[in-house]
Parts: C-alpha cells; structure tokens; sequence
C-alpha cells in the first residue's frame, strides 16, 4: 500500500479527498499547513506528496523547496494542487520542484492517474 501525504489546510478539501484516497487503498497521512507538510514528509517518508499551493505558515511553493533540498526527501514525487489555473501556474510549480500539477477542485480519476504514473516503478511496501 502506497503511502500519500496529503498537504492542505482547507478542512472539507482535506476530509474529501483523504476519504477517497483511503477508499483506493493507499494509507494518507495528512499536514494542515507547509511546515507541518515538509516535517510530515521527513517523519512518514511517503511514497508521493499531494501539496496545496495555498498554505498557511509556509506556503506550497516553499515548502516543496524545502522537502526537495533534504537529503532524506529530495526523491519524493510531488504533485501541486490549487485553485490558481492561472497561465504559468503549472511552470511555476514544476519550477518549485514539483513532478505535475492538478487543479481544485480535483477531479479524482486524473489525479489517480497522475498518482499511479509518478508511482510506478517506485519500490512500494
């Protein structure tokens, strides 16, 4: 089973979309804000990170930097989520270091799709 750490502070967002993750078989560990998110990511070691862009404390954008500057994190697959499907926010979130980019509200089967591609081939318990 895949471990996701899912980042975000929106409570009904973070209720959602953990449930429907757990329902598809991966563990979810989640984080309410960026700080929390990259600690999370150092202590659980998940397999992909799910990261809101829009974060309280330290922002997505930040705290996908810090997570890819840690010698135990730099590997982790990152996707962004946010509500900004504005021109240049996807190169902006490859640019943080992020692996791919998706929109809110998500729609559950690309996002699975972007999840099993980023997973593949990666050692899983």
């Amino acid at each position: 089973m895949a471990k996701i750490l899912l980042v975000e502070d929106n409570e009904m967002n973070r209720d959602m979309l953990s449930r429907r993750l757990a329902r598809r078989g991966f563990e979810v560990v989640v984080a309410v804000d960026g700080r929390e998110g990259v600690a999370a990511a150092e202590r659980e070691s998940p397999d992909l990170i799910l990261m809101d862009m829009s974060l309280p404390v330290t922002d997505g954008w930040e705290a996908t930097r810090l997570i890819r500057a840690g010698a135990a994190t730099a590997g982790i697959p990152v996707i962004a989520l946010t509500a900004h499907a504005m021109a240049g926010d996807r190169d902006k979130a490859l640019e943080a270091g992020c692996n791919d980019y998706d929109t809110k509200p998500v729609e559950l089967e690309r996002l699975l799709a972007k999840i099993a591609r980023l997973l593949d081939g990666r050692a899983r318990p």
